[in-house]
């Protein structure tokens, strides 16, 4: 039995502009962090050679092409699996339209857990690529790349992605307690609305092919990921707040769906009881709403927001990991 522990994560500016239709004109740049919040995925050798995919239904198959669940399909065939084997996962925060990568963090746990099960080491960026390879190119997901390189590599970092497809991972580098400021400066609630990111990031993925103020408005996040790094590198921390603001901003303009008059009315109590900036995490439309503000005003933000669940993180410095072999 093979146990992978892979964290979701928390975008803070940048996000779309590592979508190949931004990235192959010149290079996006994500400023994002892993959170100990995770997906765990168990695969066991199966007693027959069929294959049991539990998730939120239960598959019993004879064929790895039978399976309906396509990333666990996906991810059998490209590490050569065709029977034999038992798949569960568990989450902890529901899986679908949270906005915390949860997808990517699925398919990156399954990759690494498949190739321990067959003796095998995966690195992060074999992982990272690998999950893209399924997601973006097998799939057809309108998606970007930074969700699959954050959940393999974990950590709070300055992603590059690039014309010629390579990744640059930088790792964010300030003193421990401008992180911790950080940390402590962030609130994160549960809006309660799910939705499906594909028909956002649909919309977004051909207003940049067809309209150049898209990409136009891609290349003002870019700079915003480059200031957010300046800024905690430089050990400042109180920019983040009006970086966030800035982004959703921006981030609005790209699709209709990713803002609504219901989060705009969450949003704006937020900054009228002392934020200094947030977001909708991932496509937009629902999931999680990032609150940045100082302590002294989070008492009274959670107040006023007091019809939102709330839900404490901390940071995660790692990515993926096998954290139980059985023999």
């Amino acid at each position: 039995m093979i146990i992978s522990r892979t964290p979701l994560r928390i975008s803070f500016v940048g996000g779309g502009s590592d979508i190949s239709t931004f990235y192959n004109l010149q290079p996006g740049a994500v400023v994002s962090t892993t959170i100990r919040k995770y997906i765990y995925v168990t695969v066991n050798k199966k007693f027959d050679n069929r294959i049991r995919a539990s998730y939120s239904i239960t598959e019993i198959v004879d064929d790895v092409n039978q399976l309906k669940h396509d990333l666990i399909r996906e991810c059998l065939k490209l590490v050569n699996i065709d029977g034999g084997i038992e798949i569960t996962s568990i989450s902890d925060i529901t899986s679908r339209g949270t906005g915390l990568g949860s997808s990517s963090s699925y398919t990156v746990g399954l990759l690494n857990a498949l190739h321990a099960h067959k003796g095998e080491h995966a690195s992060a960026e074999r992982l990272a690529q690998e999950a893209c390879k399924i997601e973006i190119e097998a799939l057809n997901k309108p998606i970007g790349k930074q969700d699959q390189y954050a959940a393999a590599y974990g950590g709070l970092n300055y992603t590059q992605f690039n014309p010629d497809e390579s990744v640059f991972i930088e790792p964010i580098i300030c003193k421990k307690e401008i992180k911790e400021e950080l940390e402590r400066s962030l609130l994160l609630f549960y809006t309660g609305i799910a939705r499906s990111s594909d028909l956002i990031l649909s919309e977004q993925k051909k207003n940049m092919e067809t309209q150049e103020e898209k990409n136009e408005i891609l290349e003002e996040m870019v700079e915003l990921a480059r200031e957010m790094k300046r800024a905690l590198t430089q050990n400042n921390p109180t920019q983040v707040g009006e970086l966030l603001h800035k982004n959703w901003i921006l981030k609005k303009k790209m699709a209709q769906g990713i803002s609504s008059p219901q989060i705009d009315k969450w949003y704006d109590t937020a900054r009228q009881n002392g934020a200094t900036g947030g977001k909708i995490l991932g496509a937009g439309g629902g999931g999680f709403l990032l609150i940045c503000a100082p302590r002294s005003r989070h008492e009274q933000i959670r107040k006023s927001l007091s019809m939102l669940r709330l839900m404490p993180f901390t940071y995660e410095s790692q990515g993926s990991k096998i954290i139980y072999v059985e023999e």
